[in-house]
């Protein structure tokens, strides 16, 4: 519940440490899942309760943080006693002292009418209740299932929009990365469709009179455009996904908005080099870094420095890639910090890694490519499971070409499992295997080699055209 007098929460603030907000959102989503509690939680949620606007959390999250600070009460942690938020005397003083905003929504982080609303799913989706539309349909589609996306309101009469629209597309963004990082691209892209349309519907129609809900709206469609630009890019649509990209960029050149800018920058790189463009890739990402340097996140350049680097691999420059991957290292060795943004939660060592066994894969340096894979397959984080899907994909391609053949069909069946375990759908990781299965099939002979062959093939889709080999390369996009 927002106040004009907000109390910091410095109890909270002391609890995530020397984390950055984003790490501590994702311990948080982790602590939820250990007890079949899926909070969306990132960035923002940590910076709204630290500041004090969210005093006193819903139940869900409440059962989340006492299951991550046993002993602790929520005045321990630094919330307000929940009938002294809900209280009626206190909903009635509040009433009567507080003009009639223009526009109003519950807060859903306070709101249990919307907690059910998400449970149940079926009759009702959680943005249907939050701005008193109609419910909508949902879409039951593996790999995402029937998990709302968010529903983003159309324009008003007079094309005005306000906090309700702006806090809509903001949480359409968190919405679809949340699912995004547990189920992969290939069953939410369709569904993230009707969402970007209406944000672009309000962004070109609307107006508002406060120029920050202006600048948020703009940003928040910016970031929905690369958020369904990802889904494209990771199920294999790569020319949808530059098209996203594309509209994303020019929304941040608009917008003046130098993060955006800096994201928008980052994917295409991550785009082109998939699509084989590695001159392009190496120019979006210097470009990305150059409209970067002022937004104090070593963590973001690191990024962009290693998305450098694999344009200078795909090139064969192995001179610039060492040193673009020299920078990407010490960039990140300075840490996190309040700077990072949230989009950034995937970014850890495992991904660092990941990236760099790309970089040396493409340079054709089996050694250091398995070395730096593996690294990145001791990932253990149920949250990010397309991410540790995707990163055996690639430990079990590098082994393949390296010759390892036992050792990599041991480990693409493990990747078959995490597929079949999760229900990850990720063309990006199909094309991945497929390309494996073609390296391995000259060794058929080998009988592990022979039985993930045959389990490969009973179980992979048919993949979306242009979702070759070239497309299996990096996850968090979005």
């Amino acid at each position: 519940m927002a106040s004009s007098r907000a109390v910091p929460n410095l109890a909270f603030r002391r609890l995530r440490g020397l984390r950055s907000p984003a790490e501590f959102a994702a311990a948080v989503r982790r602590a939820g899942s250990e007890i079949g509690e899926h909070v969306a939680c990132d960035a923002r949620y940590v910076g709204r309760v630290e500041s004090g606007e969210i005093r006193c959390p819903n139940y869900a999250y409440e059962r989340v943080f006492l299951h991550m600070f046993p002993g602790l009460s929520l005045t321990d942690l630094g919330f307000v006693a929940r009938e002294r938020v809900r209280g009626r005397g206190a909903r009635a003083r509040a009433a009567a002292a507080a003009p009639e905003p223009p526009t109003t929504i519950p807060n859903d982080e306070e709101s249990d009418v919307l907690r059910r609303a998400f449970m149940t799913g079926g009759t009702a989706t959680v943005a249907a209740v939050s701005f008193g539309l109609a419910p909508a349909r949902a879409a039951a589609e593996r790999g995402g299932g029937t998990e709302p996306l968010g529903t983003i309101p159309a324009p008003r009469a007079g094309g005005r929009f306000g906090e309700s629209e702006v806090a809509a597309v903001e949480e359409a963004v968190r919405r679809i990365r949340l699912l995004d990082d547990r189920y992969g691209a290939d069953g939410l892209y369709r569904r993230a469709a009707e969402p970007l349309r209406t944000a672009y519907a309000l962004l070109d129609a609307g107006t508002t009179a406060r120029r920050s809900t202006a600048d948020r709206l703009t940003a928040g469609a910016g970031e929905l455009a690369l958020s369904v630009g990802w889904l494209a890019h990771d199920s294999g649509r790569l020319e949808d996904a530059r098209s996203h990209y594309a509209e994303a960029l020019a929304t941040a050149r608009v917008g003046s908005d130098p993060g955006l800018e800096a994201h928008a920058f980052s994917n295409t790189s991550f785009l082109a080099k998939d699509a084989g463009r590695y001159r392009e890739a190496v120019r979006a990402a210097q470009a990305g870094q150059h409209a970067a340097k002022h937004l104090s996140s070593a963590r973001l350049l690191s990024l962009l420095a290693m998305r450098e680097a694999a344009g200078w691999a795909g090139l064969g420059d192995r001179t610039a890639c060492e040193e673009a991957l020299g920078r990407a290292h010490a960039l990140f060795g300075r840490g996190a910090s309040d700077a990072d943004p949230e989009w950034m939660s995937f970014f850890g060592a495992p991904e660092l890694e990941f990236l760099e066994a790309q970089a040396w894969s493409l340079l054709g340096d089996g050694v250091r490519a398995v070395r730096h894979a593996r690294r990145a397959a001791a990932l253990n984080d149920p949250h990010f499971a397309r991410n540790l899907a995707l990163y055996h994909a690639q430990l079990t391609g590098d082994l393949a070409r390296g010759g390892a053949v036992e050792e990599a069909a041991a480990v693409g069946g493990r990747v078959l499992d995490l597929l079949d375990d999760v229900e990850v759908r990720s063309s990006r990781v199909q094309a991945m295997l497929a390309d494996t299965a073609r390296v391995l099939h000259a060794r058929r002979d080998v009988p592990e080699v022979a039985a993930f062959l045959a389990r490969h093939r009973s179980t992979a889709p048919a993949l979306v055209p242009g979702a070759g080999a070239g497309a299996g390369a990096g996850p968090g996009g979005g």
